[in-house]
């Protein structure tokens, strides 16, 4: 596993909305952010999933980051993807990123970090128990604006050994 994990906005964003951003601390322990991805996920409206990402913030496993790196350019990335995958580059040591939007995650791999998604923190967080169901969560995160592609879905409920009838072990 890596022993640095960088999150971009988008994955906390999906993960506070399910109530899942302790998910995060429990699989990783400490997750870094950019100061241009704060900037992204606190905007001021004092939403819950905002207030879940202060709480995290507080909690000190979550931690902002404001000196990142120079280089390289990312001119077709939005500021926080560009920060986040400069802060991954920049670590000596293996690093995850957790980012979903497409064109971020092909210029990640293109430079060769290791990627992740929410998708896979939900199979993570089922495959330790953290959650009965990830169908349950993927529905709960699904009933807002926030979506991944459904074959993403089945990858990650296949890996869960959740059938399509529902979680296994269920009556």
């Amino acid at each position: 596993m890596a022993a640095v994990v960088i999150s971009d906005a988008s994955p906390l964003i999906g993960l506070a909305r399910v109530n899942g951003i302790g998910w995060l601390r429990e699989l990783f322990g400490e997750v870094l952010i950019p100061e241009v991805v704060a900037d992204e996920v606190l905007t001021g409206g004092f939403t819950e999933e905002e207030e879940r990402i202060t709480a995290a913030l507080e909690a000190g496993w979550l931690r902002i980051l404001s000196t990142i790196p120079a280089g390289p350019e990312l001119p077709d990335l939005d500021e926080g993807e560009a920060a986040s995958i400069r802060l991954a580059l920049a670590e000596a040591g293996p690093a995850l990123l957790l980012i979903e939007e497409r064109s971020g995650r092909a210029i990640a791999q293109e430079l060769g970090l290791s990627i992740s998604g929410t998708a896979a923190v939900i199979g993570m967080a089922r495959q330790s128990n953290l959650i009965p169901s990830a169908r349950a969560v993927f529905a709960q995160l699904h009933g807002g604006d926030f979506r991944i592609a459904p074959a993403v879905i089945h990858a990650v409920l296949r890996r869960c050994e959740e059938t399509s009838n529902g979680a296994a072990g269920e009556a």
